[in-house]
């Protein structure tokens, strides 16, 4: 017979420790925020400071491989935060490949996020300002993710072409330093395109080249929006996060189905406004042309000026085109773009279409030498404007793009569901109750299934939309695992109790 006295070998369960494994690791985090700060936009600076505090403990060691996080309701009590800040942080770092997660089970530090050959020793001596150590890099089996488009449409035998046209033909001046404006024949060639395509009007001399829409937006921001800026309320938030690095207060405006509710924006104080008029990102609607006409007239009633990030306009699919906010008004509309959509993330290629009294306030800023953009890309660029062969790889790239939406619509309607604005773009929002969308979010991490939810690019100070939902990148799979991966979204949807409670 066991002994069950004292000196028992026999230990009985102990139902707090289960407890406290369920609820992760005990974190210090320090949030303290800055007592001179304004009230304003605290929200976005609490969740970015969170970011940033759980990305430098994994890298520094204080969280290893594995480490298992309290809940994001534990740890939002714990820190006194919204649960929903603290939610969308765990999303965006699961979407990063910081932190992993499955169906049941916590919420852990992602293996191979902070390796010992590149986590950072508290006792090295490091550069001030130097960036701590590369994110890792982390591939989902179902990659439905944001922001490229898919790799294998990227035109190698154009590209190779061009270049040794360029490298051929081109003067010795080309490899020497560059003008901040960047080089002529791409922005000759962008300004011929950029009106037969899209509707602006502008030339050459009011063109200048940059790498990408963000780090336009910071430069803006230093020197041509003044004190604030308006936003949509639902958006990209490295686009915010640029606008206040330069030190411009951001305002949130609500959207709606006709785009950015411009009677809010002239309530506001806002001296610049960024728009996404032809695409709204996320939610995929376009600016109605009320609107339009609207928010041109403010900016000039006011002396505002207005942003057009011209997101996916070259991808449309079931409507009309949509031509570009700027032709309505070049006088007030800067019109930013990039080619990460139309050909890749990897050419850091992009523009900026200037009222004529911002082109020099723009170049001194910029200072005397051209200091991010590849002149030989630009040059390549050029010549595939020039010799018809991008015009070529967008009708292709529509047309492949719009038969992945196609069947990306036809497995997600098969599950009961109604996928509404995308008629152009290369991402998708499925819709779902905002009690739902966490779970499902978590729920298809689980299943290898990379996506991200609608909440995630709410600005923290903004009021949620009406519905929640699953945005789903579908120009991001390879051309190899689509069908698969469309399966694997289709049982997702299929057996999810949460997605099943679709709000009409």
């Amino acid at each position: 017979m066991e002994e069950t006295g004292v000196n028992s070998s026999v230990t009985p369960p102990d139902p707090w420790a289960e407890v406290a494994a369920r609820l992760g690791a005990d974190l210090f985090l320090d949030l303290q925020p800055d007592p001179e700060a304004s009230a304003r936009g605290r929200g976005a600076t609490l969740r970015r400071t969170l970011t940033e505090a759980l990305r430098s403990a994994i890298l520094d060691g204080r969280l290893p491989a594995g480490t298992a996080l309290p809940p994001y309701r534990s740890l939002a009590a714990d820190l006194g935060l919204a649960r929903g800040t603290v939610s969308t942080v765990y999303q965006e770092l699961i979407a990063e490949g910081w932190l992993t997660t499955r169906q049941g089970s916590s919420t852990r530090v992602a293996d191979g996020a902070a390796h010992p050959d590149t986590a950072v020793n508290p006792t090295d001596t490091q550069i001030v300002g130097e960036e701590p150590a590369t994110p890792p890099t982390f591939r989902f089996p179902h990659d439905f993710s944001l922001g490229q488009p898919c790799a294998s449409m990227f035109p190698r035998t154009d590209w190779i072409r061009a270049t040794r046209r360029v490298l051929t033909d081109v003067g010795d001046e080309a490899f020497a330093p560059s003008h901040p404006q960047g080089r002529p024949e791409l922005r000759r060639a962008l300004s011929g395109y950029l009106s037969r395509t899209r509707g602006v009007r502008t030339s050459a001399d009011r063109i200048v080249l940059g790498t990408a829409v963000q780090s336009a937006l910071e430069l803006l921001s230093r020197n041509v929006f003044g004190d604030s800026l308006a936003v949509e309320s639902h958006g990209l938030p490295f686009h915010w996060q640029a606008v206040e690095r330069g030190g411009t207060r951001v305002i949130p405006i609500p959207v709606d189905d006709e785009g950015m509710v411009i009677d809010e924006l002239e309530r506001s104080d806002a001296s610049a406004v960024l728009l996404s008029p032809s695409h709204q990102f996320p939610t995929g609607v376009a600016l109605s042309p009320a609107r339009r006409m609207q928010v041109i007239e403010w900016a000039r009633r006011t002396g505002a000026i207005i942003v057009e990030d011209d997101y996916d306009g070259e991808f449309r699919y079931d409507r009309d085109p949509v031509g570009a906010l700027q032709a309505l008004g070049p006088d007030v509309v800067i019109h930013a773009g990039s080619m990460s959509k139309s050909l890749s993330p990897a050419v850091r290629a992009g523009w900026l279409a200037l009222p004529p009294r911002l082109v020099d306030i723009v170049l001194g800023a910029k200072g005397l030498r051209e200091p991010d953009a590849s002149i030989v890309d630009q040059l390549i660029l050029a010549d595939l404007i020039d010799s018809g062969a991008y015009d070529r790889h967008i009708r292709r790239s529509r047309q492949f793009y719009r038969q992945r939406r196609d069947a990306l619509v036809d497995a997600v309607s098969a599950s009961g569901f109604e996928v509404p604005g995308i008629a152009a773009g290369l991402h998708a929002v499925v819709p779902v109750g905002h009690a739902d969308e966490h779970t499902l979010v978590h729920q298809a991490f689980g299943r290898g299934i990379g996506v991200v939810g609608l909440s995630l690019f709410r600005h923290p100070d903004a009021d949620p939309l009406p519905n929640g939902g699953l945005v789903v990148g579908f120009g991001t799979p390879a051309a190899s695992t689509f069908t698969t991966d469309l399966q694997a979204l289709r049982d997702l949807l299929a057996v999810s109790p949460a997605a099943r409670r679709v709000v009409p």
